[in-house]
């Protein structure tokens, strides 16, 4: 039987946004999670209830249900990163970026499955890509299904993992982003998502606020030339 739940993991930022504005547009009920682990970028869950009443009123409001924000302190403790450390963002030996949390994409899946099963929703929809993105392992389609059939087993219930970026670049997520829902949906990307890795929300650019310096501003500012240079 076809799904008609979604339950997304929904940071605040460009990508998860995408996903919520896709899963809305598919789903006939869509609820949403967020995760707090002391990351410097915790400005993005200021966003959160932004961008979600925004795309309540975008997609009619009736399909956006409850949303959740979970507390996991101990990812912060046992990492050494520069998303959770004032520690300059570089490479580290094992060739990742010092930004990679060690188990953060396996742990917010977990935690979004055991959810899912309490509210009775067999998809969760995370914004995970391999194709334009810093090289995380987490972040990898081979690991996110491999982890959706642990936890179907684990859980006893078929569970599925939708990934809608997974093998798309940034520029084709702007484009996603104006066919879901054109210039109004496009906007709220650029004035109310959060993505930069340093949290700074006073440097406003044309794809948005950030630092333009992070991997991740670099990426979206990447992406946006590329998707501006596609469709002029």
């Amino acid at each position: 039987m076809p799904q008609t739940s979604a339950l997304v993991l929904f940071s605040g930022g460009q990508d998860s946004t995408v996903c919520l504005a896709w899963a809305l547009d598919r789903y006939e009920r869509v609820e949403t999670v967020g995760f707090t682990y002391g990351q410097r970028h915790a400005v993005e869950l200021a966003q959160r209830p932004v961008i979600r009443s925004k795309l309540a009123n975008l997609s009619g409001g009736s399909k956006l249900g409850d949303d959740v924000v979970l507390d996991l302190p101990a990812l912060q403790s046992i990492s050494d990163t520069a998303l959770t450390r004032e520690t300059e963002i570089t490479f580290a030996a094992t060739g990742l970026p010092t930004t990679f949390v060690p188990g953060r994409n396996l742990l917010f899946l977990t935690y979004a499955a055991a959810l899912a099963y309490r509210r009775g929703i067999g998809t969760l929809v995370g914004g995970m890509c391999e194709t334009d993105f810093s090289g995380y392992p987490d972040c990898r389609n081979a690991t996110v299904q491999a982890l959706a059939q642990a936890l179907s087993l684990g859980l006893d219930t078929h569970l599925e993992i939708e990934t809608p970026l997974m093998f798309i670049d940034k520029a084709a997520t702007w484009d996603l982003a104006d066919k879901l829902g054109g210039k109004a949906l496009v906007d709220l990307i650029v004035e109310d998502t959060h993505t930069c890795y340093l949290g700074d929300r006073s440097h406003r650019h044309v794809w948005g606020y950030g630092c333009g310096t992070c991997p991740a501003c670099e990426l979206r500012a990447k992406g946006w030339n590329e998707w501006q240079a596609r469709t002029s």
